[in-house]
């Protein structure tokens, strides 16, 4: 018999075993397989790989954004 689970569950219990918690466990306290569980972190990964990477694009732009606006800043101030 095969059980729906909402994508929020499923979001729910990957980020538990990305906290250390065991498919194993995961599945005694709940209801899916060690398998499914497996699965959808599995499928999780490449989802979080792409977020992490966008935020260190982000990240390194602001940097880049920041050493301008401060080499401004040392202009301006040598003006004044």
């Amino acid at each position: 018999m095969s059980i729906r689970c909402s994508q929020d569950f499923k979001d729910s219990l990957v980020k538990l075993h990305q906290e250390g918690r065991s498919r194993k466990s995961l599945a005694e306290e709940f209801v899916p397989s060690k398998d499914s569980i497996a699965i959808w972190v599995k499928q999780a990964t490449p989802v979080m790989i792409q977020v992490q990477s966008k935020m260190l694009k982000d990240v390194k732009q602001l940097e880049k954004r920041f050493a301008i606006l401060e080499e401004e800043n040392e202009i301006l101030s040598r003006i004044a």
